[in-house]
């Protein structure tokens, strides 16, 4: 019975996982686990976001750390949004599927935010940036 339960389970997270084009965790509505999207651009730094800035956007919540931030992304969200929705682009261009993004291992390439899974995923991305863009931008429209 434990064993159907937890196929059951499986199986409906991994629907409700596909189903978002925005990684907010397993049970949250945050953009990139609540940080601040436009910190990484101004403060080159990941930065915690405030509920007191919140902003929702494409289903999700948005936070910042200042109401110039909350400013600046309402005027243009896909300037700051992290690229293949703040889902890990090593795994989009790698293996074709949606990892966790976590917002501790970014990089700006070309004025563009990517996220990755961890420090050991992160190595790997930083061994081919263009040649993993190339292929997460083939990759994600056909994920979606």
């Amino acid at each position: 019975m434990l064993r159907i339960a937890s196929v059951l389970l499986m199986a409906l997270s991994v629907n409700t996982f596909a189903d978002k084009h925005i990684y907010t965790g397993w049970f949250s509505s945050k953009a990139i686990n609540g940080y601040d999207a436009v910190a990484y651009f101004t403060e080159g730094k990941p930065i915690k976001g405030s509920a007191k800035y919140k902003f929702e956007h494409l289903g999700v919540e948005w936070y910042f750390s200042s109401e110039k931030h909350l400013s600046l992304f309402k005027t243009h969200p896909e300037q700051y949004m992290p690229q293949y929705g703040g889902y890990c682009a090593w795994a989009v261009a790698a293996t074709k599927q949606r990892a966790p993004g976590d917002p501790k291992y970014w990089k700006i390439v070309d004025d563009k935010l990517y996220l990755n899974y961890d420090n050991s995923v992160q190595e790997k991305w930083l061994v081919d940036i263009p040649g993993f863009i190339k292929a997460a931008d083939k990759n994600w429209p056909e994920m979606n």
